[in-house]
């Protein structure tokens, strides 16, 4: 029953909160926020990209110790799989020289 009451007050406040949005305001003012945004999202991509390849390297390592015949095949997945972890952060500072626009 609680939950319930949570559930419904939490969409009253969305549902009261969407007028608040729906005014116009200066352009200039929401063009401020680009950069920051943007460089926001680079560094969570180029942090969770590290993360995602220190995972990768550390699996390589612990499946290399395990059995040390095999490294050819893991160093294949293990250069595949971090060309495409890669490429992520560069698809993001991609998409960001492409959105964000000198002032």
């Amino acid at each position: 029953m609680k939950k319930l009451q949570y559930l419904f007050m939490s969409l009253a406040a969305l549902l009261l909160a969407t007028p608040a949005f729906a005014q116009g305001g200066d352009a200039n003012m929401a063009n401020q926020w680009v950069p920051l945004a943007a460089g926001l999202g680079m560094a969570l991509a180029a942090g969770l990209c590290g993360l995602g390849q220190g995972k990768a390297t550390a699996s390589a390592t612990e499946a290399l110790a395990r059995n040390p015949g095999a490294r050819p095949g893991i160093f294949i997945f293990l250069i595949l799989g971090l060309a495409f972890i890669e490429s992520l952060a560069l698809f993001t500072f991609v998409i960001i020289f492409l959105k964000v626009k000198p002032l």
